[in-house]
């Protein structure tokens, strides 16, 4: 499978099995699409693309059989958690997926240090052999429960020495309770820091609360100063409100922020923040756009990081990344303040997801080759079939993937393909 695309003035060629890329001069990229026609194709150029043919670089062969075999050999080990600290928040942001925190759970209230360290235990005996675990904290607001938070940091590190184990920590925080003191601890323990800003000041204060930005912008500011290269995102969220969102991507890197991603809304198609299939094209001109601005800031020297558009040509994730994603259900769930079990923090509060084994089964058998819209698309090795929870709540099966969603991704993915293309040629 070949993936053949335009952006800017550069015409690109991905080999969907190799990952090979290919910049092409007209002549060969109109080739390449009467490659079931060779003989009204430039003679020439038909010829240079079957010599990288032959070297394995364009129309490899799928690998289908190869990953069949490693998912049918694959038992599926937790890996990581996401603990809800707290099912309460200090913020009413409006488009927020857990109901301003609550998650419509009976177990409202903050995680207690028994359940912790119950959640902590029960990923170290169900890792197997793997020795690298990953703990999110998360909420709501898991702030509001930070002297537990820091309890069972403590004891994951004892748990983890004990077991042979090495937790890594990551925090994800609105920031609005970060002070010069926690911001040494944090900076210190953990391994990741996620803390939500969405861009322009009128943009974030919009969805999430008049003055909000105001008092987060300079905590998440001296925190991202603190950590310096240490790993953190500044992330946003954007919806039918900011169309113009690569304004608030550039914002937030003029604003400082070297670590950036700003992603689109998860709500029901119903809500009037919400993406639609209309709004697309706009979509994509702002992601083109947003890729040249961003390759001009590192040609002068003000180059920041933005998730999306961040892909490894050479390594890249693991077969069984590419093929599983996040491992939801499955090598990753989440637990409520009451201990409840949800394959991941989208299914919080949804009764039907608890965790009671037959759930656990449908979760460790999706994968890109379970959900035929996967299996013929160019970019399934590089959304691995894209969130479950997404997909569920569009169109009632995790194994249905969410159409908007996907051509987004897609479009994240020709943008990043398309700035290594730049690079390359700049280099």
């Amino acid at each position: 499978m070949v993936h053949g695309f335009s952006m800017g003035a550069l015409h690109l060629a991905l080999d969907v099995e190799s990952g090979a890329l290919h910049i092409l001069d007209e002549a060969a990229f109109d080739a390449l699409k009467k490659w079931e026609t060779p003989e009204v194709a430039n003679a020439d150029a038909m010829a240079e693309l079957r010599v990288l043919q032959e070297k394995g670089q364009l129309f490899s062969p799928p690998a289908e059989a190869n990953i069949s075999a490693y998912m049918e050999n694959r038992r599926p080990v937790l890996k990581a958690l996401c603990l809800h600290m707290a099912h309460e928040c200090n913020l009413s942001c409006a488009y927020c997926f857990a109901g301003q925190g609550n998650y419509g759970e009976n177990d409202r209230g903050l995680m207690s240090v028994d359940t912790g360290k119950k959640a902590l235990d029960l990923i170290v005996e169900k890792s197997g052999t793997r020795r690298n675990l990953e703990i999110d904290f998360f909420g709501g607001e898991p702030m509001l429960n930070f002297d537990v938070v820091k309890e069972l940091v403590a004891y994951g590190r004892k748990r983890g020495q004990e077991a042979g184990k090495n937790f890594r920590f990551t925090l994800t925080t609105n920031g609005a309770f970060l002070t010069d003191e926690n911001i040494n601890y944090i900076n210190e323990t953990f391994d990741n820091v996620v803390i939500s800003l969405d861009g322009r000041p009128a943009v974030n204060d919009r969805m999430r609360g008049a003055g909000t930005y105001d008092l987060i912008y300079p905590k998440a500011k001296k925190l991202s100063e603190v950590r310096g290269n240490k790993s953190h995102y500044v992330r946003g969220t954007f919806t039918r409100y900011n169309p113009d969102f690569s304004a608030d991507v550039l914002h937030l890197a003029d604003a400082g922020f070297k670590y950036i991603s700003v992603e689109p809304v998860v709500a029901p198609p119903e809500a009037d923040y919400a993406l639609r299939e209309a709004d697309m094209p706009v979509l994509f001109a702002e992601y083109e756009k947003l890729a040249d601005a961003l390759l001009e800031r590192e040609k002068a020297g003000k180059g920041v990081v933005f998730f999306h558009f961040e892909i490894d040509m050479a390594g890249g994730p693991c077969i069984a990344k590419r093929v599983t994603g996040c491992g939801a259900g499955a090598e990753y769930l989440a637990v409520t303040p009451g201990g409840k079990l949800y394959p991941c923090h989208q299914f919080v509060g949804d009764a039907s997801f608890l965790l009671e084994g037959k759930t656990e089964q449908d979760f460790s058998q999706c994968n890109v080759q379970t959900k035929p819209e996967c299996t013929a698309c160019w970019a399934k090795y590089y959304c691995s079939g894209g969130c479950m929870a997404t997909a569920y709540y569009a169109n009632g099966s995790i194994f249905k993937p969410d159409a908007i969603s996907c051509a987004l991704m897609r479009k994240r993915i020709e943008c990043a393909l398309y700035m290594k293309a730049k690079k390359a040629i700049n280099q």
